[in-house]
């Protein structure tokens, strides 16, 4: 064969293979345009942004073929609606707190957090690795929706109050904006609970409405102005000691994507877990301190509250799983797990954490 009609040749079989190939990678990788409603408002950069780095993070995975367009609170669906709105298919998916919705089943509580659970390395470990995620996949198809963790706060605050706690006599009658099983075991101890979109509690805070709050800590408080209402800022928020935020997306949206586009989501929501996590680690130690400048009395949590609210936190689970076998089954796990690991924790973690916050309050 002469060099020119080999040439030609070779260019028509190039040209022919890429005839082929072209369709095909068209038909894999289909433009796809979805919405995600968001339970938080924009102006909480930390928590929303959640929902913009996976938006982001899924579009750049994917060449800008999968675009998701977000929107805050309120603008589709009010933001405790937000598992409705992707139950219903309102919207392909939302950005939000698993426990919000423990009114329809207080097992939600569990994916997110609950008091005395696990803190955030734990949580992310737990859903990622350790089996928790693979529990609750079979929970949340009852809802028609499959879940991604897209976030973690890190362990948050005990909240804000106009009057200071000095004994668990204090809570006795207190009404306290506060959200999922947390809210039945303060109600043991005489809190009246009130569950509060974020940008409603200043608001009933400053009216008085109610007597005290809890969000997530110092960066997103400080935003949210709490401290102008409320002077005693308590700590820990023992029962959000490492809350995950999840993406929940329609179970048959969720089916219907290409195989790659399910993975470039899952990569996505690990990416905003970290990044949220690692957000707020940076951001709340200035804020606190800022807070405190301006006259934030912060407070421990009096040991009399913390053993009590552990003991009425162990009377709820055991009561919840008496009648609901999903919830005995997710709290048993997450205990065992929660167990093994402070065997861990105690030895290396918290035995280096303690002995570095000795040293630099010397």
């Amino acid at each position: 064969m002469k060099r020119r009609q080999f040439m030609q040749t070779a260019a028509a079989g190039a040209a022919a293979s890429t005839a082929i190939a072209m369709p095909a990678i068209a038909q894999s990788n289909p433009e796809v345009k979805w919405r995600m409603t968001s339970s938080f408002p924009k102006s909480l950069d930390t928590i929303y942004g959640g929902g913009e780095t996976l938006a982001k993070t899924v579009s750049d995975l994917t060449d800008g073929k999968f675009q998701i367009q977000v929107f805050a609170a309120g603008e589709i669906v009010p933001g405790l609606q937000a598992l409705d709105a992707v139950s219903n298919n309102t919207v392909e998916m939302c950005h939000t707190v698993a426990y919000y919705y423990v009114g329809k089943d207080p097992t939600f509580a569990i994916p997110s957090c609950v008091p005395f659970g696990l803190n955030t390395r734990q949580q992310n470990a737990w859903l990622s690795n350790g089996g928790g995620g693979e529990l609750f996949a079979d929970f949340f198809k009852k809802y028609n929706v499959h879940a991604i963790q897209a976030g973690c706060t890190g362990a948050q605050m005990g909240g804000w109050f106009r009057k200071e706690i000095k004994s668990v006599a204090d809570l006795q009658g207190m009404k306290m904006r506060i959200a999922g099983i947390a809210g039945a075991v303060l109600q043991k101890l005489g809190v009246v609970p009130q569950q509060l979109a974020g940008g409603d509690i200043y608001p009933a805070l400053e009216k008085g409405t109610i007597d005290g709050a809890e969000w997530v800590g110092p960066y997103d408080d400080e935003k949210l102005g709490f401290s102008k209402v409320a002077p005693y800022y308590y700590y820990p928020g023992f029962w959000e000691g490492g809350p995950a935020v999840h993406a929940f997306i329609n179970i048959e949206k969720w089916n219907a994507l290409p195989k790659a586009y399910q993975a470039a989501l899952a990569a996505a929501g690990a990416v905003a877990t970290n990044s949220m996590t690692a957000k707020y680690d940076v951001q709340n130690p200035p804020a606190l301190k800022r807070l405190v400048a301006a006259g934030t009395q912060l407070r421990p949590f009096p040991q009399d509250v913390m053993e009590a609210c552990l003991k009425a936190s162990n009377e709820v689970y055991a009561e919840i799983s008496a009648k609901n076998p999903d919830f005995k089954k997710a709290i048993e796990a997450m205990a065992a797990f929660r167990s093994d690991q402070y065997l861990w924790w105690q030895v290396a973690e918290l035995s280096f954490d303690v002995f570095q916050v000795r040293t630099r309050a010397r």
